[in-house]
């Protein structure tokens, strides 16, 4: 058997010590190392993100805006929803997100007999400008959905993919970022940012932007260019839009 040389010694010598401190970590953090597996992680390690935004010196959309980073999509692992949430989450009192929201936005509502489930309500649709008649049922209940505002795949690709689960977490959950709509208008934003889909209703674009900015600013995601550029846009015709939230 042919003798060993120096440098080859030192490389088995490093990949067992690899190897040793590999095999603490799955032991010592399994839930992390599974966690980390599912996104690619192969070495079961969650990327750090390091704080790139200052602090706001006002809660003016338009001055917390030039407070946000401002880099291209991170798409070095790949998006998917439950990364964010399996489930609506429960709330203080009982009930899950989503009837949160729809008790909160809408009006005139009647409730499920012994439930905080929301049976009907009228809908003053943001988006569109609408008023819309929510009904509970197979075949009604989709007219109005629950939208995140910062859309999660938009928040993912701007720093949601480098923050731990539980903040990923909240941000699906968050009332700040959720909002009750018309379906179809949901359905047609999809995952797009501000530079591409911005609500038909053009009354309620300098509250939507604001709510979009507030989101970010608070999970401390950033904005690619042509993002920040249509959000300017449209606060150039509001300039005292106040955030949302962050007070």
């Amino acid at each position: 058997m042919p003798r060993l040389t120096r440098y080859q010694i030192r490389r088995i010598g490093a990949v067992i010590v690899a190897a040793l401190a590999f095999g603490a970590f799955v032991l010592f953090n399994p839930k992390s190392y599974e966690y980390a597996s599912q996104l690619g992680f192969s070495d079961g390690k969650l990327p750090e993100y390091k704080l790139e935004q200052s602090k706001a010196d006002s809660l003016l959309a338009k001055d917390v805006l030039e407070n946000l980073a401002v880099k291209d999509k991170y798409t070095e692992q790949k998006y998917y929803r439950k990364a964010f949430y399996d489930n609506w989450g429960q709330t203080a009192s009982g009930c899950n997100t989503r009837e949160a929201i729809l008790a909160r936005d809408l009006k005139n509502i009647e409730y499920k007999a012994n439930s905080c489930k929301v049976q009907t309500g009228t809908l003053d649709d943001p988006y569109t400008g609408k008023i819309i008649q929510f009904e509970r049922g197979e075949a009604t209940s989709s007219a109005v959905q629950i939208d995140h505002v910062v859309a999660l795949s938009n928040a993912w690709a701007s720093g949601a993919g480098l923050l731990d689960k539980n903040t990923r977490y909240e941000i699906s959950q968050d009332p700040l970022n959720l909002l009750a709509v018309d379906g179809p208008a949901n359905q047609e934003k999809s995952d797009q940012a501000a530079d591409t889909w911005l609500p038909s209703n053009e009354a309620f674009r300098c509250q939507y932007v604001a709510r979009q900015i507030s989101v970010k600013y608070k999970y401390k995601l950033w904005v690619t260019p042509a993002e920040k550029l249509a959000m300017q846009k449209v606060l150039a015709t509001c300039p005292n839009e106040p955030t949302r939230g962050l007070e």
